[in-house]
């Protein structure tokens, strides 16, 4: 499971976002907007706050800011209603609590909210910025009044600098060591290994071997000529042995014979500085409050 910062475009200057997902299967990611996620159809596992929650239809999760989380619907035709928009709308209001649990345990107005939200963006009438903004203020105080919060303590440190170190491995993944995501981490190797799986859903290794074989896919449908020894050097496996061995691990195939359209089952998303979308083939928008021309 790669993990990455996704960076939000909000249409214009409203950063309020709604839409519906088919099939939803996601990368782990975080972003520094809030997130709900309601079950209008079928059932998802989402794995938020090192814990991974199992929502049914009429439930709903709402990842806060800076929190990382990945989803994937546990059966087919599973339709997910989710409401992004920018921390600072409800930041006044609700700075000192958070949640105590993503997951929500009253009903939620989510579809109802989203209803009005695509109105409201779809039309675009006078001050439908602010009105978006009031309706997801609305939905906020509603949540916050009947669930069980905790004061918010600030940024956990230990989760900045795991994502820290997620963006180190990617710029070096062929240089890293274990050795070195522990001195980064300023842990013991035993405890950093449960810290990493804990966050992750994988263990520090796996999660290295999946980044330098994305790169090497990337390598070989690029057309660079290089030969396998030079590509296995190039991503940071030790023999051409290794590189075979784990790369038919994770693709199924042997690096000579990876078929031209191939993309990585666990895909990286873009570079933290850019707009990237986490979601993984057979996850389809179905619907938006994006206007189209």
């Amino acid at each position: 499971m790669i993990a990455k910062r996704e960076i939000w475009n909000y249409p214009e200057e409203v950063k309020v976002w709604a839409g519906k997902y088919r099939n939803s299967h996601n990368l782990l990611h975080w972003h520094y907007d809030c997130e709900f996620v309601y079950v209008e159809r079928g059932s998802v596992d989402i794995f938020c706050e090192k814990k991974k929650h199992t929502l049914t239809q009429g439930e709903a999760l709402f990842a806060d800011s800076g929190q990382m989380h990945y989803q994937r619907a546990r059966e087919p035709d599973t339709v997910l209603i989710v409401i992004v928009f920018g921390y600072n709308i409800i930041r006044p209001f609700f700075e000192p609590y958070q949640l105590a649990s993503p997951k929500l345990y009253h009903p939620c107005p989510v579809p109802a909210c989203y209803a009005r939200l695509k109105d409201i963006l779809k039309t675009r009438s006078l001050f439908y910025g602010e009105e978006a903004e009031c309706a997801v203020k609305e939905l906020m105080i509603g949540v916050f009044r009947r669930e069980q919060l905790v004061h918010r303590f600030g940024n956990d440190r230990a989760e900045e600098a795991f994502k820290n170190l997620l963006e180190d491995i990617h710029k070096r993944y062929a240089e890293y060591t274990f050795e070195e995501a522990v001195r980064y981490m300023g842990m013991s190797d035993a405890y950093f290994s449960r810290y990493f799986k804990a966050l992750a859903g994988t263990t520090f290794s796996q999660y290295l071997n999946y980044v330098r074989t994305d790169n090497a896919v990337r390598l070989l449908r690029s057309g660079t000529g290089m030969t396998m020894t030079e590509i296995a050097e190039r991503c940071g496996f030790s023999t051409i042995r290794n590189f075979n061995r784990i790369f038919r691990e994770l693709t199924g195939t042997s690096p000579t014979r990876l078929p031209e359209d191939f993309v990585l089952s666990e895909r990286f998303s873009c570079q933290s500085d850019q707009a990237t979308d986490p979601n993984l083939y057979g996850c389809e928008l179905i619907e938006s409050t994006e206007q189209t021309e």
